[in-house]
């Protein structure tokens, strides 16, 4: 996974970086249009929507140590989206109810 940036602005959107992401297993390529300036959390959602969601989720991201893959923001948005929420149902007991 690594950033490609300084790109001349484009689309509709005027992007002007893109995140480059490799499957080692199939040597499929992945180029996701993206704005520098955008956030940990923006990147976390990118990779959620485009590769966590159409190829499953990862056994190991190889990265270089760009902020927005360093960031805590990174892995704990991730995983919000992995891991489910636990909820415990309240119970109620006759004891309780008196």
């Amino acid at each position: 996974m690594d950033w490609v940036t300084g790109l001349v602005p484009g689309g509709k959107e005027n992007y002007n970086a893109c995140l480059i992401i490799v499957d080692r297993f199939s040597k499929s390529m992945r180029c996701l249009p993206f704005h520098k300036e955008e956030t940990a959390m923006d990147t976390a959602l990118l990779f959620w929507n485009n590769i966590i969601s159409t190829w499953g989720v990862p056994k190991i991201i190889i990265s270089d140590r760009d902020p927005k893959f360093t960031h805590l923001n990174f892995g704990p948005t991730c995983m919000k989206f992995l891991a489910p929420s636990l909820h415990f149902p309240q119970i109620t007991t006759p004891k309780q109810m008196d």
